[in-house]
């Protein structure tokens, strides 16, 4: 690759890292949850599995694990974006979550479609990494996998997870979506840098709607025994 081009993709994606400022759009207000909906099978919707507790969304599904999957969805859409959060995990907890973008809830089935950035405090080395959500595909998509299934030598190997006597068990997690590629970085390293031409673009995703513009949303894994917090959630349209 030429120097010159070598550069310019550089710029590229280092710009939405260096231009984070204080005054960026806030999805969460502190106190409630306007602007997000629960999305989920109608025995999962009453629940109060999704919170605001200590000024942070909250979920908290402990003793409580014969649930389906459970969203909190955002009501605004985004396409190229770069979002940031701060995400704490707990000891007791042994769920699973994410953060999808750019994704789709399809009332007809029930089902969110799209990529998500894995969360997974009890193996935080999943964290960052790209699992897509879309019926039809349902597999890791960086790491590139058949499917569900992920162990620790698929993942790189850079990373940094605060337990609860670190930072105040506080994580920063960013996702920066530009065209078909996506940039995850926990707690300043870099996790992911994919790009998903042919995969997000795809005809499947086309018909979804979903991979290249949607909605963020907040996830509850199936049967899973949750808590997990989100803050300071913030994102700037590219």
């Amino acid at each position: 690759m030429a120097n010159g081009m070598k550069i310019a993709r550089l710029a590229l994606f280092l710009l939405p890292f260096a231009c984070f400022a204080d005054d960026w759009p806030s999805l969460f207000d502190g106190k409630t949850l306007h602007g997000w909906q629960v999305k989920a099978k109608p025995a999962d919707r009453a629940p109060d599995y999704w919170t605001v507790r200590d000024g942070a969304i909250t979920c908290d599904s402990l003793g409580r694990k014969n649930h389906d999957y459970v969203w909190l969805v955002s009501d605004g859409e985004y396409g190229d974006f770069h979002l940031t959060s701060k995400v704490r995990g707990f000891k007791e907890s042994p769920g699973n979550s994410g953060i999808q973008v750019r994704s789709r809830y399809d009332q007809s089935t029930l089902w969110l479609d799209g990529p998500q950035m894995d969360i997974h405090p009890p193996a935080p080395w999943r964290t960052g990494l790209i699992y897509d959500e879309t019926r039809g595909v349902q597999r890791w998509i960086f790491p590139s996998l058949p499917d569900w299934d992920i162990k620790e030598t698929d993942a790189p190997g850079r990373w940094t997870w605060n337990g609860e006597n670190t930072a105040g068990g506080w994580n920063t997690v960013e996702i920066i979506c530009q065209g078909t590629r996506i940039v995850t970085r926990l707690n300043g390293t870099i996790r992911v840098d994919f790009d998903g031409a042919g995969i997000l673009d795809d005809n499947i995703h086309r018909s979804r709607n979903v991979g290249l513009k949607g909605h963020i949303a907040l996830q509850l894994h199936v049967k899973d025994e949750l808590l997990i917090q989100f803050k300071d959630i913030r994102i700037k349209p590219m």
